[in-house]
């Protein structure tokens, strides 16, 4: 197995499992529980589509960390240039709605934002650079 592959496979669940301590430590914040229960989640409206955005950002990194480690090279490095380009982008999001949150979310919310900024732009780096050594 090429490393570059096994790099990018283990930066989708690095990704991942970020997610989810992201969102696990935004439920613990005060009040967060209060809020959810009246149906909204940082100021905005739990709804069917939210929840299915949800599962489509926990789902692709980990069929890309699956597709990374069994897809030809060359549509391997599109998929994760393509891929991790629109996680790095949703991530930058993210780490700036981070910013309108109040200090008690700030905080641990920026914590976290980066890393997972900085694992699907590497993602990219990694794809793209892999390109070259073929």
């Amino acid at each position: 197995m090429e490393d570059w592959k096994i790099k990018i496979a283990a930066l989708w669940f690095f990704f991942t499992v970020g997610w989810l301590i992201l969102f696990v430590l935004t439920f613990t914040a005060p009040g967060m529980i209060d809020e959810i229960r009246a149906g909204e989640m940082l100021g905005e409206p739990i709804t069917g589509e939210s929840l299915l955005g949800n599962a489509i950002s926990l789902l692709v990194p980990l069929v890309m960390a699956v597709l990374s480690l069994t897809l030809t090279d060359k549509i391997n490095r599109w998929a994760n240039i393509i891929v991790g380009i629109l996680f790095t982008v949703l991530s930058i999001y993210s780490l700036l709605a981070a910013f309108g949150l109040d200090l008690s979310i700030w905080a641990f919310g920026l914590l976290m934002n980066i890393p997972l900024l900085v694992a699907p732009a590497l993602i990219v780096w990694f794809a793209w650079k892999s390109k070259q050594k073929a």
